[in-house]
C-alpha cells in the first residue's frame, strides 16, 4: 500500500466518493505523497519518455516555428517565449539551440517556464546552464507581452470528470470503496449543462470526459495573444473530441490499474482538442504531430542527421524519427493545435483552414 493510499481512504470514508477529477489531483499533487513530488516520471529511468527526450528534432523544429512566427509578426521585442510543463527542460534547450542563429530572436525572448515543482525547476535550471530563465507557478502569471508559448503533454495531465449518457442525464465516474479498497462507481444520472452540445453526438452508455482545469488556462492564452500578438504550440495525444474511457496510468513504461498504487504511477487521459479550441475566441489552427513534423522538414533535417551516424546510432536515429511521425506511432495519436492572433495567418505547418466546424 503506498503512504497516499490510506489518506484517500478516509477521504472517502468521511465525505463520500471522489471525483476522477479530485483523485487525479491527490494523486498528482499531493504535497507529500503526490506523483510528481516523488517520483522522476521522465526518461528511460522514469514511467514514460516524450517527444523531446525521443529526439533533438523535435524542440529543434517546433522552436524554428516559433522563430518564424515572430519574424511573420514583425519580430517584436521584447516578448515572452514561454512554455508550460517544461519537464527537464529538454524541450527548451533544443528551441534555444535552433534559434541561436535567428537574429534578434535571442535577445528579445524573456525565457518563462510555468513549473510549480522545485525538484523539476532544480533539473531545467541544470539543463539550461546559465541562461537567463523566468520560472511562474501558474499560467495565469504570464507577463502582459507578446507570447510565444509551447505545451507538450501539458493538458493531458490536468485531472478530468467523466461521464456515461444514461436516461435522464449524465452517471459521472467516482472512486469510492468497495470491501475496504478503492474501486470506480458511477453516481446518479444528472443533467450536466457542460455535456448539452454531446446529446447530439453520443448515445446512451457512451463515455465522454471534460477537464475544467484546462478551460481557464486557453482562455488565458488566448487573451494574451489577441491583446499582444503570438502563438501557442499545444501537442499531446487525443482527438478533436472526447469520446470513450481513457483515463490511464503509466508506471515503468507500460499501462497499469490507475487504482492500484495511488501516488506511485502517472495518471493521464486522452485531450479534447475541440475543447481547447472553443474556450479561446483565437483562431485555431490543427493537425496531426506527424503531419506537422512533415511539413516542418523533419525528413531533411533527419537525412542531415543521418549523414553523422553509423550503426546502433544510426538504427537508433531512424527508429525515434518514425516514433514522431508514423501513423503507428506517435504520428497520429499526438494531435497539434496552434492558436495565433485574429487576422494572422497560422503558423508554419498548420493548415489554413479552422477547424472549429469539424464534426
Amino acid at each position: 500500500m503506498t503512504p497516499l493510499e490510506p489518506i484517500l481512504r478516509a477521504r472517502i470514508a468521511a465525505t463520500g466518493p471522489m471525483t476522477l477529477a479530485d483523485y487525479m489531483a491527490e494523486c498528482l499533487l499531493h504535497p507529500e505523497h503526490g506523483y510528481y513530488t516523488t517520483h522522476e516520471p521522465f526518461g528511460q529511468a522514469g514511467d514514460f519518455i516524450t517527444a523531446p527526450e525521443i529526439s533533438q528534432m523535435f524542440g529543434e523544429l517546433l522552436g524554428l516555428c516559433l522563430a518564424q512566427s515572430w519574424l511573420d509578426l514583425g519580430a517584436p521585442s521584447p516578448f515572452t517565449l514561454a512554455e508550460l510543463g517544461p519537464g527537464r527542460g529538454t524541450l527548451m534547450a533544443d528551441v534555444l539551440r535552433a534559434t541561436a542563429r535567428v537574429p534578434g530572436f535571442h535577445a528579445a525572448a524573456q525565457v518563462t517556464l510555468v513549473e510549480a515543482s522545485p525538484a523539476l525547476r532544480a533539473r531545467q535550471r541544470v539543463t539550461l546552464g546559465a541562461h537567463p530563465v523566468t520560472w511562474l507557478d501558474s499560467a495565469a502569471d504570464l507577463p502582459e507581452t507578446p507570447l510565444f508559448l509551447l505545451a507538450n503533454e501539458f493538458f493531458d495531465a490536468l485531472p478530468i470528470r467523466q461521464f456515461t449518457r444514461a436516461t435522464g442525464g449524465w452517471e459521472e465516474t467516482v472512486v469510492t470503496l468497495r470491501d475496504g479498497r478503492l474501486a470506480l462507481a458511477r453516481g446518479p444520472a444528472l443533467p450536466i449543462a457542460a455535456l448539452d452540445h454531446r446529446l447530439a453526438d453520443t448515445a446512451p452508455g457512451e463515455v465522454v470526459e471534460i477537464c475544467p482545469a484546462a478551460i481557464p488556462v486557453m482562455s488565458m492564452l488566448g487573451e494574451r495573444i489577441t491583446r499582444h500578438g503570438g502563438v501557442a504550440l499545444i501537442l499531446d495525444y487525443g482527438d478533436w473530441h472526447s469520446r470513450g474511457d481513457t483515463f490511464q496510468a503509466l508506471r515503468n513504461h507500460a499501462f497499469t490499474d490507475p487504482l492500484a498504487d495511488p501516488g506511485a504511477a502517472d495518471l493521464t487521459a486522452h485531450v479534447d482538442f475541440a475543447a481547447l479550441a472553443q474556450a479561446t475566441a483565437c483562431p485555431a489552427a490543427y493537425t496531426t504531430q506527424g503531419a506537422l513534423l512533415v511539413a516542418l522538414g523533419i525528413e531533411a533535417r533527419a537525412a542531415t542527421l543521418a549523414q553523422r551516424l553509423d550503426g546502433t546510432a544510426l538504427q537508433a536515429h531512424i527508429a525515434a524519427t518514425r516514433r514522431l511521425t508514423h501513423p503507428e506511432e506517435m504520428g497520429t495519436l499526438f494531435k497539434a493545435l496552434a492558436l495565433h492572433r485574429p487576422g494572422t495567418a497560422p503558423p508554419p505547418g498548420f493548415p489554413p483552414q479552422s477547424p472549429r466546424d469539424m464534426p
